[in-house]
């Protein structure tokens, strides 16, 4: 035990051992337990945090990634495809056909599901609610952005239908 560890390096026997003594003693000991102990569950917890920390950076890569797949979508509008669209000088060229339109656009979706499912398998074995809840927004974020995508879609189906 610490406390008699503690009695034995100060080289006092029992006997002689007054009661001031005594508790300098044991305070000693205590404090070296709790120090112990509180090293000891640094070092438990260091292992978590860092697999924390390596989960996080690798679902803000997968964020990161949503919202380039995101930036890929935003010009590809259907309403270019109807003649009364005008463009400017700035307008990225219109050279798509309907099909390619709804094609590419159909990719994005499925890039930003799998994304969303990349998230959520990545972490299945870890446990950590912050970890858990990064992968929650992530999915959100996803499917939103998959949401706008399907509405592009369905405008896209029904400029098709009227022509």
């Amino acid at each position: 035990m610490v406390t008699s560890g503690a009695v034995t390096a100060a080289s006092l026997r029992w006997r002689q051992l007054e009661l001031t003594d005594f508790i300098q003693v044991t305070e000693a000991g205590l404090n070296e337990s709790v120090l112990l102990g509180a090293g000891l569950f640094f070092l438990i917890g260091l292992e978590r945090r860092l697999k924390r920390s390596r989960a996080l950076r690798a679902l803000h890569e997968l964020r990161s990634m949503a919202h380039i797949i995101d930036m890929h979508q935003l010009t590809k509008d259907p309403e270019r495809l109807l003649d009364r669209y005008s463009t400017t000088d700035e307008s990225p060229a219109d050279d798509m056909t309907a099909f390619e339109l709804g094609r590419s656009l159909d990719y994005c979706s499925e890039l930003l599901s799998l994304t969303g499912k990349v998230a959520a398998i990545s972490v299945q074995r870890f446990d950590d609610p912050v970890v858990l809840e990064a992968v929650g927004e992530i999915e959100d974020l996803t499917t939103g952005l998959s949401q706008k995508i399907r509405q592009k879609l369905n405008l896209l189906q029904l400029l098709d239908g009227q022509r």
